[in-house]
């Protein structure tokens, strides 16, 4: 790709960018959100028509009007938003644009194989082809894109994001696939916030930054600290803010006693006070995510008692838990499916959960509704051109700010999140922790969920490490460390090193 530019109205998204992407070679792309990846890999697969520029392959110059002409060449991207359909089997999604067919009608044998041979490749053999996409998790639902995008037999595959929903084993497995791609003559193309995956995948870096192309380098050649700086665009340092002295008070802002659901939660115990943030450990799926659901009164059918400053509350559904004494605030898992309302405007978005604060007897004060966005944007320092365009304009960092705004805006005094930096990168992350640590420090109560260590260690005051949907430990102050982290998420006793 050369000098490929692109605007949207007077926006530029992407400004006389380059990339070389050579075979048999992982080419990781890197930059926050907004920086221009997103747009770059859309113009690779043939979603959208650069306004500047050429692409060549194999030296001779391609354009691609539709997705499925880039698959033909040969390209083949799989997108962090999900490109499934729900309601369709696995195997129908695998093998969806070029179906095989016989006798004029779908082969569902030859479907069946094509899609046992896909997962495979994936390694995600323990996926049945004959189960339907919505009853799967989000972390099989990658790996199915995933095989989706094999069944095509790329030349250029294009990962963006591509382990963000995935858990640990589901991580090792991607990466023998992607390594193994490599070695048979498959270019990369690997966009990821994770900068330990780089550092072992990846043989040559390209930064972008503000829709340019700042530096292509090879792999190992920079520090972390240089390539981050090199990305935002200032020193990196202080990633985590300084923790507070949390003075506990008698009575917890939250008490659970034995809570337990359908067998995934079992016995939890806990109490979380004002001012504190509090971690949630433990290998991905031990019940984290229903934890947070039962105390949002999104679960059915949940045992055990919550207390809410010293009173004991029943929590029926989200509209009562986000209400009166409780008010809480739950970050969900996906800010696409479960966040936000993508055609929806970013001050609809923004003003969902407190519409009853900026109404008066039933119609909306469009004064303080105007106030109230400006107010959250400049908070969070939302990119945004135009409050009324749709929140789905917005990178996947700013929808993100979005979707915590939106919570803020009703003044929570608990605040519940789910591994809500997954997919971002490190100046929005940085933002994020810096936000909590200010929230803590004004007397919210903060529960957070988070798959990555470091995020743990260097934002929690103690981490509950959750096994098989019980809490197994609890860690505080200096033993919050990762191998403290890891042994108990594997539940070994000995979680100290010699």
């Amino acid at each position: 790709m050369t000098g490929v530019s692109k605007r949207y109205g007077g926006v530029t998204a992407l400004k006389e960018a380059d990339l070389a992407v050579t075979s048999g070679r992982i080419h990781a792309v890197l930059g926050e959100n907004g920086a221009g990846k997103s747009t770059l890999i859309k113009i690779m697969a043939g979603v959208l028509a650069p306004d500047e520029g050429t692409i060549a392959l194999d030296g001779n110059a391609v354009s691609f009007a539709t997705p499925a002409a880039a698959n033909a060449a040969g390209i083949v991207c799989v997108f962090q938003e999900l490109s499934l359909i729900p309601d369709l089997t696995v195997a129908d999604n695998i093998v969806i644009s070029q179906p095989p067919q016989r006798l004029g009608l779908i082969d569902r044998r030859a479907q069946r194989a094509l899609a046992e041979q896909a997962l495979a490749d994936a390694g995600a053999a323990d996926i049945h082809p004959s189960a339907l996409v919505r009853d799967l998790s989000l972390s099989r639902r990658q790996m199915v894109e995933i095989a989706k995008a094999l069944a095509r037999r790329p030349r250029v595959l294009i990962l963006d994001e591509a382990t963000s929903a995935l858990t640990a084993a589901d991580v090792r497995n991607v990466f023998s696939v992607i390594k193994r791609l490599r070695e048979v003559g498959t270019a990369i193309v690997y966009i990821s916030h994770r900068m330990h995956e780089i550092a072992e995948l990846a043989d040559d870096c390209t930064v972008f930054r503000n829709g340019r192309k700042i530096a292509t380098y090879l792999a190992g050649s920079k520090t972390d600290s240089e390539v981050v700086e090199l990305m935002i665009g200032r020193e990196y340092k202080n990633v985590f803010p300084p923790k507070s002295t949390v003075v506990r008070t008698e009575t917890p802002a939250l008490e659970c006693r034995n809570l337990s659901w359908a067998g995934r939660l079992n016995d939890i115990s806990f109490s979380l006070h004002a001012g504190e943030v509090m971690g949630l450990g433990g290998l991905d799926g031990q019940g984290q995510r229903e934890l947070l659901l039962a105390l949002f009164g999104v679960l059915r059918g949940v045992s055990g008692t919550i207390e809410i400053g010293g009173n004991t509350t029943r929590i029926t559904d989200p509209c009562n838990a986000k209400g009166g004494e409780a008010a809480m605030a739950l970050i969900p898992e996906d800010r696409k499916t479960e966040g936000l309302m993508l055609p929806m405007s970013i001050a609809e978005n923004l003003c969902f959960a407190a519409l009853d604060r900026i109404s008066s007897r039933g119609i909306v004060d469009g004064r303080k509704r105007a106030e109230r966005v400006t107010e959250m944007i400049d908070l969070l320092k939302i990119k945004v051109a135009d409050p009324d365009l749709p929140v789905s304009s917005l990178s996947g960092g700013n929808q993100q700010k979005v979707v915590i705004a939106k919570w803020l805006m009703n003044g929570p005094r608990i605040v519940l999140l789910n591994d809500p930096t997954r997919g971002i990168d490190v100046g929005t992350k940085q933002e994020i922790y810096a936000l909590l640590r200010r929230l803590a420090d004004d007397g919210v109560a903060i529960l957070f969920y988070s798959t990555d260590y470091d995020e743990l260690i260097g934002c929690c005051d103690r981490v509950l490490v959750m096994y098989d949907g019980a809490i197994v430990r609890t860690l505080e102050g200096d033993a919050i460390t990762e191998h403290a982290l890891v042994a108990s998420a594997l539940n070994i006793s000995e979680a100290h090193p010699a």
